[in-house]
């Protein structure tokens, strides 16, 4: 059976878009998902879907698939599906957290919140600071 992970994400990215706003994502970093190095923090990196971000955006049932600039370079950016942790808008954190999973193993069925008792967070965790301020400049 396919996870419904997936489909959160293209729901919830949807959303932002159609609302004006800021879909981005919270990727657990591993040999698994291919970002640019020295951009994650502390084994995540929060990354820009909006579509003026992300060239050729592809979010299908095994993993998203962009490509972005860092720092002027454009990189090829390949993240399992199971590696996602987040996805919320920029402007008011709404949006759902999931618990990252390997990559390799297919994704089981958790139990719902109602059957362990537990209750789901209500916002998404902010995104981690920049690693280092603006590359631009006033000129004057």
């Amino acid at each position: 059976m396919v996870s419904t992970k997936p489909y959160l994400i293209r729901a919830i990215y949807e959303w932002c878009v159609d609302q004006g706003f800021t879909p981005y994502i919270a990727v657990k970093v591993d040999q698994h998902a291919r970002v640019p190095s020295g951009y994650a923090h502390e084994g995540q990196i929060v990354l820009n879907l909006s579509p003026e971000a992300t060239h050729q955006l592809r979010i299908d049932n095994e993993q998203v698939t962009f490509q972005a600039r860092f720092n002027g370079v454009v990189h090829q950016i390949d993240v399992p599906i199971g590696n996602v942790v987040a996805i919320y808008a920029r402007e008011n954190g709404q949006g759902m957290a999931f618990e990252a999973s390997d990559a390799q193993e297919p994704a089981e069925t958790a139990p719902s919140p109602a059957e362990t008792g537990a209750e789901p967070p209500d916002e998404c965790p902010p995104p981690p600071s920049p690693p280092r301020g603006s590359h631009l400049k006033v000129v004057k």
